[in-house]
């Protein structure tokens, strides 16, 4: 086993949620030693043709992580891993966060083709596929911005792509739409923390009333011009919105997350042409965060 490679354990664990062989012998042969070179990948950021030679070729190890991304099995993975979490009870509901970080995009990230992508050979589209590629410009060049939520642990819970220049406030939505936790032993998924917190980018009247309409208490400071605009209407300007300076230092666990996820070289800077395969590089990079924390399996 190399550095960064799965450990044992963490193999244990994520084994039984793999993709098993197709009707042809040896589709899916060597599911271990695939995913360790495609980790490689991700820490060291390397170009896909330099993987070393004890991963196997470099073009089976990048058609087995497109195509993962393509299909939404990394995602069913990672939805997998946070089941099993929330089993044992390892996820903190008590306080969720909500950030985002710009991501630098290499000059290799631009220029993928216009036509619809291809899975598993035919013209259906990747479910994380985006027209724009998740990409925008900026005088700094081409960036891609990441939105998360992540629990109290320092994990993320869910994941979107956009585009640099995009605004964190109207993603606020989508991000917490994604946090569907499912159950073991069957039932709805979760999708409601006990509070959540974000910082003054996510301080809209929009996201307030989401919020209340879930019954999600909040901690979300009120930028100075809100403020002053609600207090120059008067009783119509609606009440404060509550602020608990405590609870709010809590807020810092997101931006925690967030640098264990740009660990990876892959996710800190895209090389990425498509979106859905630089979603299904940060996925993996969050599945191996919960692998690392999960304790000893008994099956190990």
């Amino acid at each position: 086993m190399g550095r960064g490679d799965l450990s044992n354990d963490e193999w244990v664990r994520l084994r039984p949620h793999l993709p098993k062989s197709g009707k042809r012998a040896g589709r899916w042969a060597s599911h271990r030693r695939i995913i360790n070179g495609i980790l490689y990948r991700n820490r060291t950021g390397v170009p896909w043709r330099d993987l070393p030679a004890g991963f196997g070729k470099w073009k089976t190890v990048y058609e087995r992580h497109r195509r993962w991304s393509a299909d939404s099995t990394w995602g069913r993975l990672f939805a997998a891993v946070l089941a099993d979490a929330d089993a044992e009870g390892r996820i903190d509901w008590s306080m969720v966060s909500v950030d985002s970080t710009s991501c630098r995009a290499h000059q290799h990230a631009a220029g993928a083709r216009k036509r619809r992508p291809r899975v598993s050979g035919k013209r259906t589209t990747p479910r994380q596929h985006r027209p724009d590629e998740g990409l925008g410009r900026s005088r700094g060049g081409l960036t891609c911005k990441i939105h998360l939520a992540g629990e109290g642990g320092r994990r993320p819970l869910a994941l979107l792509i956009t585009p640099g220049q995009w605004g964190d406030a109207p993603q606020f939505t989508p991000v917490m739409d994604r946090i569907r936790v499912g159950r073991l032993d069957g039932g709805r998924p979760r999708t409601r923390p006990d509070h959540v917190g974000g910082d003054k980018a996510y301080s809209s009247r929009r996201n307030c009333r989401y919020l209340r309409r879930r019954q999600i208490k909040h901690t979300i400071p009120e930028p100075k011009n809100q403020r002053a605009n609600r207090q120059s209407r008067g009783s119509r300007g609606g009440r404060p919105t509550g602020f608990d300076e405590t609870i709010y230092k809590r807020r810092n666990e997101v931006e925690r997350t967030i640098n264990a996820l740009k660990n990876s070289r892959a996710v800190a800077t895209r090389s990425d042409k498509r979106a859905y395969i630089f979603h299904g590089t940060i996925t993996l990079a969050a599945i191996r965060l919960w692998l690392r924390t999960a304790p000893s399996s008994p099956a190990n």
